[in-house]
């Protein structure tokens, strides 16, 4: 199977190209700066167009099977206008959904959304497909509706809205944790119980692989996510105790330290941690998929390395 996987150089791009390439998959990869693609056998770098501009896909389609489009803007700035999420995430996309589509040799297109095109960054209640979908940011916005010209162009598609990844390049929150529990002092995040859902980088390439590999998942949208979800003190705790550290956490109220963020300009990082957001993954399960690991142990071995 020959596999285009546009944004390859980024974040689970590079590990995508890598997985696909080690389980036999002939890959396209398609970046903007080819040098950050690994070199692997049978990969294929390309240049990928720019996104912020109409793009004509059919070059990059010849000859493919099946597509993973992971290019996009993949994170939320305050500095990056609506219209540029527009443009970038969503008009690409309807291009690409529209030259797949008269590209007779493609059999599916799979569309790596965000959990943000469901939610904001808390959710009450625990998160499925059937959730109504609520995005509060231009980046969740985008990406909703991005997936309606995925699925309205008539060629076979997947949608996986996974939520925030993590693996050996982590940044923002998850990144920030890890770094902070490096640290030798305790930490005030021993009363923040709330469950967060992760998706270690491990579930997520297993995920798209089964996706690739299954034509009964074709024309559906799940939900991708380690099997349990998490609070900040156990991510902490999880973190010290696989370096043989003890979770030194200090049960500091949860809104003198909500306060003291929002005060910093950190609302939204509070939000990340201090609130839940809980995903189902029964459908996935449902269709076959068995993620290879949870969170507890995809933690450990991050730090183990």
């Amino acid at each position: 199977m020959r596999v285009l996987v546009t944004g390859a150089s980024g974040f689970v791009g590079r590990a995508l190209t890598q997985s696909l390439s080690r389980a036999g998959f002939h890959v396209r990869a398609a970046a903007r700066d080819r040098s950050k693609i690994p070199p692997a056998e049978f990969v294929e770098a390309v240049q990928l167009p720019d996104l912020s501009r109409p793009v004509d896909w059919r070059p990059l389609l010849a000859d493919v099977d099946v597509v993973v489009h992971l290019a996009g803007i993949a994170h939320l700035s305050a500095r990056i206008p609506e219209q540029t999420y527009d443009r970038v995430n969503r008009l690409a996309t309807k291009e690409l959904a529209l030259h797949a589509s008269l590209a007779p040799n493609v059999r599916r297109l799979v569309f790596v959304s965000s959990i943000r095109a469901q939610t904001g960054p808390v959710a009450e209640g625990v998160l499925t497909e059937d959730s109504i979908p609520q995005p509060t940011d231009a980046y969740g916005r985008s990406k909703l509706a991005a997936e309606a010209f995925v699925r309205g162009y008539g060629v076979p598609w997947t949608i996986l809205r996974p939520v925030v990844i993590y693996g050996k390049e982590a940044r923002a929150n998850v990144g920030q944790l890890v770094r902070a529990s490096r640290l030798p002092l305790p930490l005030p995040f021993g009363a923040f119980r709330a469950k967060r859902s992760l998706l270690a980088m491990e579930n997520m390439l297993s995920a798209i692989q089964f996706v690739l590999e299954h034509p009964a998942t074709a024309n559906q949208t799940y939900i991708v996510a380690d099997p349990l979800p998490v609070s900040v003190a156990e991510m902490i705790a999880t973190l010290r105790e696989a370096r043989g550290k003890s979770p030194k956490l200090v049960a500091v109220p949860q809104s003198w330290v909500g306060a003291a963020m929002r005060g910093l300009g950190r609302a939204e990082a509070y939000d990340r941690i201090g609130n839940a957001l809980v995903a189902d993954i029964a459908k996935l399960r449902e269709a076959g998929w068995r993620p290879p690991t949870d969170t507890r142990h995809a933690l450990a071995r991050l730090v183990r390395r």
